[in-house]
């Protein structure tokens, strides 16, 4: 009897549990699937006195280009680059929820806003994308003054597989400095699942995206994976994370305790927060927003 009656509580926790992880899996699918559509490309409402300077190149291929957001009277602007999410395959640097909140508040305590695109698959693995990431923060350095901006103060900010590669680009020296760039002041990684590739790797959360970014050599998961990469020239870092899943808040964490047996200075923000609101509710006037800018204040000086 005693058997039966812990069957049947191990079942009626099942059946609480099972529907709540099947709708969180949908639900990020869902709204990676968002992230990857490309609408026209378009503008978004700027704070009074700011303005936008459209597609300036920093490389060859059309796909190149970055976004400036300019606050009314730069003067020597720290700078945040922000590197947008879609699974490596897809996505824009002004897709909804990239720049809006993130203009509204930064812009007008002086910051300039970068949103840059890069290079996707099918044709351009994870580690080259990096090299994208790096190259364009080499050519925001180079034109920053042009733009009473501060070449020495820029950090990094991206946003699911943006945020891995803003994160593989400040764990891995080699790649700015094979780019031409000055190192960045740090990075805010918004909810990446990609922070260890092997162990995601092992049973990657949605196998069709993961597949086709990272394909299947080992050898390619370690030279893209930030964990790996990781040294004592990396930058300081701030993960934030969902809550509501269960791979990127413990994986921040790992990357903070390696961090801080190399005396880099890391932290971890969860947040109750779906995937796609981690990015989208950026700027708005939260707890979460401050404590963000608190850690960019910190290291933006």
């Amino acid at each position: 009897m005693k058997t039966l009656f812990r069957t049947g509580l191990l079942a009626c926790a099942l059946f609480a549990v099972l529907p709540l992880a099947a709708q969180t899996f949908r639900e990020r699918l869902r709204e990676m699937r968002d992230a990857s559509r490309q609408p026209a490309a378009r503008v978004p409402t700027l704070p009074a006195g700011a303005r936008a300077v459209r597609d300036v190149s920093y490389g060859n291929d059309p796909r190149q280009r970055y976004d400036v957001y300019l606050p009314a009277q730069p003067q020597r602007a720290p700078v945040i680059l922000f590197v947008h999410g879609g699974g490596w395959a897809n996505g824009n640097k002004d897709n909804p929820g990239v720049v809006e909140n993130k203009a509204a508040y930064w812009l007008p305590k002086g910051y300039v806003l970068v949103s840059i695109n890069y290079r996707m698959r099918p044709d351009t693995a994870p580690i080259d994308q990096a090299r994208d990431v790096a190259r364009a923060l080499a050519d925001v350095q180079k034109r920053a003054p042009s733009w009473s901006a501060d070449p020495a103060n820029v950090m990094l900010m991206g946003h699911s597989a943006g945020a891995h590669l803003a994160a593989l680009v400040g764990a891995s020296s080699s790649l700015w400095r094979d780019a031409g760039a000055a190192r960045p002041r740090g990075v805010v990684s918004l909810d990446s699942g990609a922070l260890d590739v092997p162990q995601t790797m092992k049973k990657p959360p949605l196998p069709r995206i993961y597949d086709a970014a990272f394909g299947r050599n080992p050898a390619d998961w370690i030279a893209a994976s930030p964990y790996h990469q990781l040294t004592r020239d990396a930058v300081p870092m701030l993960f934030v994370c969902s809550s509501r899943r269960q791979d990127a808040c413990p994986q921040g964490r790992a990357m903070a305790e390696k961090a801080k047996t190399l005396g880099v200075p890391m932290e971890v923000l969860p947040e109750d927060l779906s995937h796609g609101e981690v990015n989208r509710n950026l700027g708005l006037p939260t707890d979460y927003t401050n404590t963000v800018d608190a850690f960019v204040r910190r290291h933006l000086q």
